[in-house]
């Protein structure tokens, strides 16, 4: 059995994720990360399973001698940012992100507030499974306190973020917080920076985050903002670490048109490190082809914000994400932030002088087109006769695809992406009946 998903451990609260899962993962964790201070950090979103997983995390935390300090619903970049802030050992956010109120997640993060390396979450898993752990006793048993002020420290330091010869004096901006994790702090850092804020979904009640709401349902917002007449609107996810943008016309910014607008943003002001951006294998080619133009060089990695920060680092680059809408700005932040990414959105939209319908809309994208064939067995790629060569045939088209079996399902996904739709369609058919022939 593995535990580690790409993104963390996820899966149905109270069947998957029971608290014995997370009591011995939490003693996993603590065992495997090196302890200097003894402190680990602990935040959640709004789901109400989050309380069982939460005090099953302390228990076992406690119990080999951590303490814990447990900060309750705040984003997943808070708890990145707080637990190298605080001086903490580990940090833990309790969060299935952008999935249903059902589903919950554990994150893990090390004493600079990074995720962990794979090799690490593999070391986990060994130890949670050889189910030997070292309880203490006596004095040397943890305790644990909840502070409810450091969202203070959060939101100085997102703030801080924002250009300090700006401010949001006359721009009306909508907010969608998703019933998650930014509830509180998504309004209070724009209210403070003089925006005329109108927030939605910011109601939690442990059953509706994400639902109907947010950046997984960004049609929501798009309609507020024609209704408020707003300047632009901002839907974040459940733990608030993806934002999707949506125009004064109501209408929703493609996440590549977002990354092209916000890497020609920075390279503008000569902000961005070594004159390049990294995105994942998704991202549309149309957006390496604009920036192109100007000297940007674009690397690709994986699918997962994780594998982004991965290729950022090794390529010493300040700037990436992925068309969903995990935007990683480093000099600000560890992982993806969605408030991070607003306010850098928002900047930007002020300095060019124009509206969002025009600031995020720089270039056009090709048209790309998917598909999913649901599998039995996950045959590598590399064994299935006759796969290369038709993909190869799709390349010499001069057409860019994109074949990759799902990490969390029994899908095999197919992308097809190319200047002229209808030949992209009819490739992606072909590829369509060649894989289910081999697959199914």
């Amino acid at each position: 059995m593995k535990l580690f998903g790409t993104d963390g451990i996820r899966g149905k609260a109270g069947e998957f994720l029971t608290p014995f899962l997370a009591m011995k993962v939490a003693m996993a964790f603590g065992e495997v990360i090196p302890k200097k201070t003894g402190k680990i950090l602990v935040g959640k979103d709004t789901r109400r399973s989050g309380y069982m997983i939460e005090n099953a995390l302390v228990s076992g935390l406690t119990a080999i001698g951590y303490d814990v300090i447990q900060i309750g619903p705040m984003p997943t970049p808070a708890v990145a940012f707080l637990t190298e802030d605080m001086r903490c050992d580990g940090g833990i956010m309790i969060s299935a992100s952008h999935n249903p109120y059902y589903d919950n997640g554990i994150k893990f993060f090390d004493n600079e507030g990074n995720k962990l390396s794979e090799e690490l979450e593999k070391k986990i898993e060994k130890r949670y499974f050889e189910n030997n752990f070292s309880l203490k006793t006596g004095k040397e048993i943890g305790k644990s306190k909840r502070i409810d002020d450091v969202i203070g420290r959060y939101i100085v330091h997102i703030k801080s973020s924002f250009p300090k010869q700006l401010n949001l004096n006359g721009i009306r901006i909508v907010l969608d917080t998703a019933n998650g994790a930014a509830y509180k702090v998504a309004p209070t850092i724009f209210n403070e920076l003089g925006a005329d804020v109108i927030t939605i979904n910011n109601n939690p009640n442990g059953f509706n985050i994400n639902q109907n709401a947010g950046a997984m349902h960004p049609e929501v917002l798009a309609s507020k903002v024609k209704e408020y007449r707003a300047d632009i609107g901002f839907a974040f996810d459940g733990d608030a670490d993806r934002l999707v943008v949506v125009d004064e016309n109501g209408e929703i910014i493609d996440g590549d048109l977002l990354l092209g607008a916000l890497a020609f943003y920075l390279h503008k002001k000569n902000k961005l490190k070594n004159n390049a951006i990294a995105v994942t294998v998704m991202s549309n080619s149309a957006l390496e082809d604009f920036l192109k133009k100007y000297g940007i060089k674009v690397y690709r990695s994986a699918v997962g914000d994780k594998y982004v920060l991965e290729t950022m680092k090794k390529y010493g680059l300040n700037f990436g994400g992925e068309q969903s809408g995990h935007i990683i700005f480093s000099d600000y932040a560890k992982t993806g932030d969605g408030l991070v990414s607003a306010l850098q959105a928002v900047a930007y939209m002020i300095e060019s002088g124009k509206k969002a319908s025009e600031a995020f809309r720089l270039f056009e994208l090709y048209p790309q087109v998917q598909n999913n064939i649901i599998v039995s067995e996950k045959i590598p790629l590399e064994k299935i006769e006759g796969a290369k060569e038709i993909l190869n045939e799709v390349e010499k088209q001069g057409y860019r695809h994109l074949v990759r079996y799902s990490g969390t399902e029994n899908k095999l996904r197919l992308l097809v992406e190319g200047e002229d739709e209808n030949r992209a369609k009819e490739l992606l058919d072909k590829l369509t009946k060649f894989f289910k022939s081999r697959l199914l």
